[in-house]
Parts: structure tokens; sequence; C-alpha cells
């Protein structure tokens, strides 16, 4: 099957836009342009490409030599709108904060995002990509997997939920934990209409103004300088993607929690202004989570949707990557069980 030809549909706008307010205008001559994703970020991306379940997949990855037995290998997944650089912004590197702890850490592209093969807009949907993903990591972990202990996933915004839904499939491989943030179990108010007047379109790129009211926090969570210096991870954003975390995810959130089986850390943004936020926000999303090995929940206040990206983000990262530690060590000790905390 060929790889679908996706369109990148870019926005004009002469003012400031909400995500409440009507759709933006559509700029013409680029809506009838058909290619592959090439823009000024691409250029910058530097991303590597690996044959997975069959299809190509792009990835960054940092090195890590000679890794220790019973290191965790981490799979990081992003949200959207944003590729696999999201990980790897500099100042803001997971990748190497992680390569400093001598972890392994692959952040790999979702279908249709950077040079990761898409065949047609139904690969775009949750479910889908969680599919997809799943046999792409198990591929991973047979061809890279070496000594270390297992897998965690690391997942941001939509790529947390759908890092949730793999977690709920049990995957074949040794899944040994998830960290997610960026997501909840209720939307925004307001956004559900907004996302579904959105052009019928299969990529849309928002306004980078808008983006970034959507992605930082209140000013004094994170340094004036950031913003511009992230834009470099932006992409455009699949609608389908948009449709389902406003519609499906929040219908079948606690069903898909609750089939998670390892152990679960999640983080969320009091100032992240995409989700319905609160401490019993947060406390809703552990108590769904009831058949996780153990559950490590909290607000983390100070800081807006994107926590890499505030000045709360080195120890949001070092949280993130001592779960992962915490996980493989547990697995390593197997006979403590599966509900060690």
């Amino acid at each position: 099957m060929g790889v679908w030809r996706k369109r990148r549909i870019s926005f004009a706008v002469a003012r400031e836009i909400h995500l409440a307010a009507e759709p933006p205008r559509l700029c013409p001559a680029q809506v009838a342009h058909r290619y592959q994703l090439t823009s000024h970020r691409d250029v910058q991306m530097n991303t590597n490409t690996i044959q997975l379940a069959g299809r190509t997949f792009s990835y960054r990855s940092n090195v890590v030599p000679g890794i220790k037995p019973g290191i965790p290998l981490i799979v990081a997944i992003h949200g959207g709108g944003y590729t696999s650089e999201y990980f790897g912004v500099k100042g803001f590197s997971m990748l190497d904060r992680a390569a400093a702890l001598g972890m392994p850490v692959v952040a790999i592209d979702r279908p249709g995002y950077g040079k990761s093969e898409v065949r047609d807009e139904a690969e775009l949907s949750h479910a889908r990509t969680a599919e997809l993903l799943a046999l792409a990591i198990g591929d991973l972990w047979a061809s890279r997997g070496g000594t270390a202990a297992g897998i965690v996933l690391v997942g941001h915004s939509i790529g947390g939920a759908i890092t949730s839904m793999i977690a709920a499939r049990r995957p074949e491989w040794p899944l040994l934990g998830i960290a997610v943030s960026g997501f909840g179990l209720r939307t925004a108010p307001g956004d559900e209409e907004a996302w579904k007047a959105l052009p019928s379109m299969p990529f849309i790129d928002l306004p980078v103004a808008l983006r970034d009211s959507k992605m930082f926090g209140p000013t004094g969570t994170y340094d004036d300088t950031t913003p511009a210096t992230t834009h470099r991870a932006y992409a455009p954003m699949a609608r389908q993607e948009l449709i389902d975390i406003v519609t499906a995810w929040p219908q079948h959130a606690r069903s898909i929690l609750s089939q998670i089986r390892v152990p679960v850390h999640y983080r969320q943004a009091d100032g992240d202004g995409l989700w319905t936020v609160s401490a019993q926000e947060v406390q809703g999303f552990a108590s769904a989570c009831a058949s996780a090995a153990w559950t490590d929940a909290a607000l983390v206040r100070g800081s807006g949707h994107c926590i890499d990206f505030h000045y709360l983000g080195g120890s949001f990262q070092t949280e993130q990557l001592a779960f992962a530690l915490k996980c493989a060590a547990y697995a390593t000790m197997s006979f403590l069980g599966d509900d060690s905390p």
C-alpha cells in the first residue's frame, strides 16, 4: 500500500484567534497544495528513520554508551502539534537529561508526524495510532532492547492518552510503567465545539500565537524566550486526533485507565488551559487507574500545558526518569510482586 500524501493547511489571520471564536480562514493557495510535510521545522529536525512493523517511522534518540543491565529503555510519545523534537529541544531536552543518567531514550514520531508513514486518514485516530505504535515498539524492543530491563513509556498530552491506550492493551513486550502528563479526564469547556468547527482537512496548522497561548502557563512560570526556542518542535496537527481528544477520550477515559496494570506516574499542570484542572480531577484520574500496580498522581503548581518548557521542567523530567528507574528496579526484584509502591 502506498503512503498517503497529506495536506498541510496554514491559516492567515490578521487578529488574535481564540479557540472559542469562529474558526480561522484558510489561505486558498495552500489549501490546494498536496505534499509530504516539509517546512522550516523539518529542516531543523535532523531525524533518523527506521522500519518498524513494516512501515517507516522517524525518531530521535540519545547516545548512551555502555548501557548497564537493568536500566529501562524509555520510549517517548509526543502530543498533538509537536514532533518528537518536543523531547529534544536544547535546554529542555529529556533526551539529554536521561543520557546524563545513563538512560536510553527513543522519541518516536507518531504516524503523520515528522517522516513517520501514514497510509490513510483513519490511521490518525487515537485507537489506530495506539495499535500501530504498539506494534512498532514491539519491533523496537526486539531489535534494540538489549540488556534493558524493559520499556517505560513517556507520553505528553494526546501522546499521553495514546500511551494510556497502549498500556491498556497490555502488550506482549515488557512494559514496566507509563509516565504521562498534559491531559486529564475532561477537556476545557467550549473546546469540543471549537475543535469540531475546524475545517474538515487532515492536518491543520494553527497560528503560532494561538499555540503559545495554550501551551504555556501564566507569565512568570517560564522564561520569556522559551516559546520562540520551542517553535522548532511545532508541526501541523491531525484534525482527527483533536476530535478524538474532545469526544472519544472523555467518553472512554475511565474505562481505558481501569485496564492499565503497570505503574502510572501522572502529572497535570494547574495552568493547563486545555483541560478541566483541579486537585479533585487529578484524584479522579488516579482513582480511575484502579488496576495499576501503583499510581503516583499530582497537580503541578506553577506551570502550563507543556510542563517540560517551564521553570519546573527540569524537576518534572527528573521525577519521570526516577519513576522509570524505580519501575525497572521493581521489575528486577520480581519477588516483591507487582504491587510494590
